[in-house]
């Protein structure tokens, strides 16, 4: 090959080369240009709504407390979140209101709102709304000037939302609502007689013997229901374990049918090979909703699902340890005069067993997140729970509660992992 043939090959490879480097970009920018498109990313930020996203955000860490009158009747009832099951008793009261023949609720920064038979809400820097309902209409007045846009007025209704509160005034009925910062009666509720204690009056109670009693207040607080929610918390935990651990169990015999040092038979093992194919192949989701409509909604229905899928992946990856499992090891247990089984119990399985373990156990893991979104669909374990929650848009710091416990559940079973890998696989006794 001469100087020339040898020169121009070279000039056409770095051609062919710069060319290609060139066309790398412009092929990513065009399938980037064609999302931007398709799915109008453009028109994103008409689509948000940020007061929406705003009033979900101080959800998830604030609290409303309601007071509300019957302009009917004149009657007045104060609760949290506007529940009935968290209402204050007689005789209770938030200490920014304050009762009598008028009820005064101060929200605070100089807004003030007045109820009985002429409700009234002093705005700094607006003036004073007032407001006589009857069975004509709101009859409201306001000052003089422009309305402000945090002012929504009718003939039957009224609504002024600041940033201290809101009021609503209908024909039948005033209600004022105040944020607060915190997860309230999230301990007791507040008819419950440790309602309003601290640490350290609870802690002389619990001496005194009332341990049980505070943990049974605690237990059954039917606003934040911690017993419902813990044993939702053990149900995501059990899918995720009897699915895991189950899968385990099935694959490693049919992984033996799927590794060609053990099954020489091409067509048994070709078979295996696809089951676990078919297996892994279809998303837990997918097996999730064809055994929810088998079996019906529940736990059980969605630890099958766990299950199926990680047969398919447990015996894809049991197979390929078989597969490079030391023969001499299984000769020499041979020699012994062992049995077949005897030779996978002695010489095949202590060499997988630390895959096993730690692919089990990453699995595990890694299903106590799934098995969230699992029970989600199969009406089971926290997901269900959460899935509510948030469907309701309206008590968002439930949703808050819930993440939080998913998240302490994660890091517990990623924590426990981790030292059983310790523990079974590199035999750490110390812990370092």
């Amino acid at each position: 090959m001469n100087t020339a043939t040898l020169q121009s090959q070279t000039v056409l490879r770095f051609t062919r080369k710069k060319r290609l480097t060139l066309a790398v970009p412009f092929v990513i920018a065009a399938y980037f240009a064609y999302i931007f498109v398709t799915f109008d990313i453009a028109g994103l930020g008409a689509r948000v709504n940020l007061d929406n996203a705003r009033t979900l955000v101080s959800d998830s860490y604030s609290y409303k407390t309601h007071v509300t009158q019957d302009n009917r009747d004149g009657s007045l009832s104060m609760s949290i979140e506007g529940e009935r099951k968290a209402q204050y008793p007689d005789g209770m009261a938030p200490d920014w209101v304050t009762t009598g023949e008028v009820t005064t609720v101060d929200l605070g920064e100089g807004h003030v709102v007045t109820l009985g038979p002429q409700v009234r809400y002093v705005i700094p820097g607006y003036g004073t709304v007032t407001a006589e309902p009857d069975s004509t209409g709101v009859n409201a007045t306001f000052p003089t000037g422009p309305r402000p846009d945090f002012i929504n007025a009718s003939k039957n209704r009224v609504m002024i939302a600041t940033d201290a509160g809101r009021l609503t005034i209908t024909r039948n009925r005033a209600e004022v609502f105040k944020y607060s910062i915190g997860w309230e009666i999230f301990f007791f509720t507040l008819d419950s007689p440790y309602y309003g204690m601290g640490i350290g009056e609870l802690a002389v109670r619990a001496l005194d013997g009332e341990a049980g009693a505070i943990a049974s207040a605690f237990w059954t607080n039917t606003m934040w229901r911690h017993g419902d929610v813990f044993w939702a918390l053990f149900e995501t935990l059990l899918m995720a374990f009897l699915g895991t651990f189950g899968a385990a169990m099935i694959a490693l015999p049919l992984a033996f049918l799927a590794a060609r040092n053990f099954t020489p038979l091409g067509a048994l093992r070709f078979g295996a090979r696809r089951v676990f194919d078919f297996l892994r192949g279809v998303d837990g989701l997918i097996w999730t909703i064809v055994l929810s409509r088998a079996f019906g909604p529940g736990p059980m229905t969605g630890a099958l699902a766990i299950l199926l899928t990680d047969t398919g992946s447990f015996g894809k990856l049991f197979s390929e340890a078989l597969e490079n499992v030391d023969e001499k090891q299984i000769e020499g247990v041979a020699s012994t005069g062992a049995k077949p089984l005897q030779r996978y119990r002695f010489g095949v399985i202590p060499q997988i067993t630390p895959v096993l373990l730690s692919q089990i156990l990453y699995h595990l893991e890694s299903n106590t997140r799934s098995a969230t979104i699992i029970g989600a669909i199969t009406g089971g374990g926290i997901g269900l729970l959460l899935t509510q929650a948030i469907a309701t848009q309206k008590d968002w710091e439930e949703v808050s509660y819930y993440i939080v416990l998913i998240i302490l559940l994660v890091i517990f079973m990623d924590t426990l992992s981790g030292w059983l890998r310790r523990k079974l696989i590199k035999g750490d006794e110390g812990g370092h």
